[in-house]
């Protein structure tokens, strides 16, 4: 069998990236608008969650596997190119919301949009570059959070301030459109020099790729792993915000410099480092993908304890930019391993399965524990409830730790051999 070459260096995975920073630049986008939009139609901190969880996850985690399996079997850039397109309309609907059903449902439409781009991306990737490179190369895709994430917070808060909330989605949303066409006329399915994966009747339905992960203890442990950080790591990225303009007391646009600049650096360094830390290791212990997550989600709690009990701006950014960092370190390792675990041709799929359980979970859940336990611990917290919400969901970073850890032991037993 033909060893795939290291194709990620062109258009491949540049416009992958670009289409990534879009993805989570609209996901973000309301971690920093729900502020004025809380104000101007008086939302509660549920409902917020709501919206920036389930609204999102029931769709965007469900619909991934028929897009995935599409992917697969017709064509995995069309499949991408045709989701940048829906998300980005969806995202620029979003301004036109007067209440909570009609924002909520806007971002369900994100989700199904959103639901195409990322497992597809992922496969492409894992199809082209060599085994020993991968963990870096989805690394590199995996930049898209942290850039698109400080990029929503930055753009996000100077434009809600400089003109409105609504305008700040139409504006981001029009954005992506001419990335959905680049991506269609200038990445290929199958580049020049690497072989087109052989689907094989026999294994390409979603029940086989289901059966064969559900053999596996490491896709499990891997990905309930993934799925208890992200609780942490999406509800924190959308109530952190909050957290800062009520505790540090930061403008709109200020914390949207303050936190983007964290989330930008700690984001960068954590998934290069990760990527780059499991791909040097594995030639020393197989289950490398699973034990650079697991030391960095048992550091991230306390560290976000530190950073939680600071008043001082100056020694804060360093106490919060260390942990963000941290808990963004299992993306090369971890997606990566999911692609050794399948053939070539059922690599979208896998990955499709991977973000069923994390997204649904984490993304759908993590906001809304978050939200809904500010609310209900008011009444002993008051202002603070917040804060104490964070702090306690603070314990599934450490679960998380302890799943990866456990993977550990499995992962070599169960990736495949690769030529």
């Amino acid at each position: 069998m033909t060893k795939p070459a290291n194709r990620a260096t062109g258009p491949l995975l540049g416009l992958l990236l670009l289409a990534y920073i879009f993805n989570f630049l609209d996901r973000q986008l309301l971690a920093i608008l729900k502020i004025p939009i809380k104000a101007e139609l008086h939302l509660t901190d549920t409902q917020l969650g709501l919206m920036g969880g389930i609204a999102f996850a029931s769709v965007y985690s469900t619909l991934a596997i028929p897009f995935a399996r599409i992917a697969d079997r017709s064509g995995r850039v069309r499949v991408v190119s045709f989701a940048v397109a829906v998300w980005s309309l969806f995202t620029a609907l979003s301004g036109l919301g007067q209440n909570f059903v009609q924002l909520f449902l806007f971002r369900m439409g994100l989700g199904i949009g959103e639901a195409g781009g990322v497992a597809p991306s992922y496969a492409l990737i894992a199809d082209g570059v060599l085994p020993e490179r991968r963990a870096r190369a989805l690394a590199v895709l995996s930049l898209g959070i942290p850039i698109g994430s400080a990029i929503g917070l930055l753009f996000g808060a100077w434009l809600a301030t400089a003109l409105d909330w609504r305008f700040a989605f139409a504006i981001v949303g029009l954005a992506g459109l001419p990335v959905a066409w680049a991506i269609r006329r200038f990445v290929p399915e199958t580049p020049p020099g690497v072989a087109a994966p052989t689907p094989n009747p026999s294994a390409t339905s979603f029940a086989a790729v289901a059966a064969r992960l559900a053999k596996k203890p490491s896709f499990w442990l891997l990905s309930f792993g993934a799925t208890s950080a992200s609780i942490c790591g999406y509800g924190l990225g959308f109530w952190l915000p909050s957290y800062f303009v009520a505790n540090l007391g930061l403008s709109l646009t200020s914390m949207g410099l303050y936190f983007g600049t964290i989330v930008l650096v700690g984001g960068i360094a954590g998934i290069f480092l990760g990527g780059f830390i499991a791909d040097r290791l594995r030639s020393r212990s197989a289950g490398a993908d699973a034990l650079v997550p697991a030391a960095a989600f048992l550091l991230t709690a306390p560290l976000y304890i530190a950073a939680m009990s600071i008043r001082s701006l100056t020694l804060a950014w360093p106490l919060f930019a260390l942990p963000y960092m941290l808990s963004l370190a299992w993306l090369g390792p971890i997606i990566g391993a999911i692609q050794r675990l399948v053939p070539a041709h059922e690599r979208a799929t896998a990955s499709a399965c991977f973000l069923l359980i994390n997204n649904l979970i984490g993304i759908g859940f993590g906001t809304f524990l978050f939200g809904f336990h500010s609310d209900r611990m008011k009444a002993s917290y008051g202002s603070q409830s917040l804060r104490f919400a964070m702090l306690y969901g603070l314990a599934f970073y450490l679960i998380a730790g302890l799943l990866c850890a456990l993977a550990a032991l499995r992962l070599k037993r169960d990736v495949l051999g690769e030529a």
